[in-house]
């Protein structure tokens, strides 16, 4: 038996060919997806089921159960990640009827590396198992056992698929409609990630509807699925000592974290801390996010083995720009920075040359002004010149604590797929 995955958990890929499958007591399909980045195929040969049992690098063996047979090293550079699907042959049937599913994933002798037992499922008749993906030049599996109650049809259509109008051109399970629900009309699915489970239910409860706010964004935006790299930037200057004080960035913190749970593929936000010069600070978990606050977000004194008087107490954008935009490169997953301040940014050339430089680098910008400040450059940044395509995005908030998650995460989110799908165009992204 190989190591037991818990949702959400990942692992790391050692070998070239790993084989795919599931075991149940159900009858299932199995197919993949093969998406770019931003979660979609490139065309329909990316989708391999029955009907279409191959792809580069992938092969669907037939059997009881089905096999995928996954070359790693052919998979085609444009694809980030192989989605592998399960779907009941019964329409009318759901998960919640079975003993939960196990999928598993073995190298070509048949030693299984990863188990996953997939549990939870109720009313969903199509589950997302697992994900292998690609992480820099190291391929790795996650357990994501998503379920989509909307269906076969939602789940391909939302993936980039077409659906023909002709039942008979769909795989067995698809639900009888000729086209997909309305997004709308579908119930929202979220990803998970393991330190959910060790929050107390009221966290839990509380993350969980975030999640989903966040979800209904991306789908109705045409992005859920995406995987971003998602990074926090919060301003450490003396100006920002209310909000430090009445613990305002300790609650920003918290509404960031589901943003990262629905976007990057380990469910962490990169952290940074900023003022005349910048920290980088541990990346912020899910089941850490009060001790990580509380332990970091300080505008003096010594935290950590970091000292905070060090980083200075007014504010120089440049430098935490510079850093992360070095940290970019061209064909990289797409990059989200929530760039949190109360104002100033007093270079104004020199941020505006640098917005330039980053609008031909895999990232968007999202300025999130605090409190009621003159913030001068950001008000103008839509209107900015020369830049490859619109990599920024700025919004005040008065007071965060008046605004709901769901006014929240439209705001926050709602330029990002905008971005993509112009980067993609621009060949920013594959």
């Amino acid at each position: 038996m190989g190591a037991a995955l818990v949702k959400g958990q990942n692992g790391t890929l050692g070998a070239d060919r790993v084989l795919v499958s599931v075991r149940t007591e159900a009858a299932v399909d199995l197919s993949a997806l093969l998406v770019t980045e931003a979660g979609r195929v490139r065309s329909d040969a990316d989708f391999v089921f029955f009907n279409q049992p191959s792809a580069p690098g992938v092969s669907l063996q037939p059997g009881t159960p089905a096999t995928l047979e996954v070359s790693l090293a052919e998979l085609p550079e444009g694809i980030a990640q192989l989605r592998a699907v399960l779907t009941l042959d019964d329409p009318t049937a759901t998960f919640g009827r079975f003993a939960a599913a196990v999928a598993t994933v073995a190298d070509t002798a048949g030693v299984v590396l990863y188990e996953y037992r997939i549990e939870g499922l109720d009313s969903e008749s199509v589950v997302i198992a697992l994900e292998l993906y690609r992480r820099n030049a190291q391929w790795k599996v996650r357990a994501v056992g998503q379920g989509y109650a909307g269906g076969f049809a939602a789940l391909v259509t939302d993936h980039g698929v077409t659906v023909d109008d002709e039942p008979a051109d769909r795989a067995p399970s698809t639900p009888p409609q000729s086209k997909a629900p309305s997004r709308s009309a579908r119930p929202v699915e979220v990803f998970t990630v393991p330190g959910e489970a060790k929050l107390s239910l009221e966290k839990r409860a509380k993350l969980d509807l975030r999640k989903r706010e966040v979800a209904k964004v991306l789908i109705d935006k045409d992005a859920f699925g995406i995987r971003a790299r998602v990074v926090l930037v919060i301003d450490k200057t003396g100006s920002m000592n209310r909000q430090y004080r009445d613990q305002v960035v300790h609650r920003v913190v918290q509404r960031m974290i589901p943003v990262a749970t629905q976007l990057d593929d380990d469910g962490t936000l990169e952290a940074y801390l900023y003022a005349r010069f910048f920290a980088k600070l541990p990346d912020i978990e899910v089941e850490h996010g009060d001790e990580w606050a509380q332990t970091f977000l300080h505008l003096s004194g010594t935290h950590a083995g970091i000292d905070y008087n060090r980083i200075g107490g007014r504010n120089d954008e440049l430098p935490i720009m510079r850093d992360i935009i070095d940290s970019l490169r061209s064909g990289d997953r797409p990059t989200l920075v929530l760039f949190f301040t109360d104002g100033g940014f007093a270079n104004r050339r020199e941020i505006a040359a640098l917005m330039r430089e980053a609008s031909r680098l895999p990232a968007f910008w999202q300025f999130i002004g605090l409190g009621r400040a003159n913030y001068g450059l950001l008000r103008s940044l839509d209107e900015m010149t020369d830049r490859v395509v619109d990599n920024a995005g700025f919004f005040a908030l008065d007071d965060i604590d008046q605004i709901d998650d769901t006014v929240l995460y439209a705001r926050l989110l709602g330029e990002f797929p905008d971005w993509l799908r112009a980067a993609r165009v621009a060949g920013i992204l594959r």
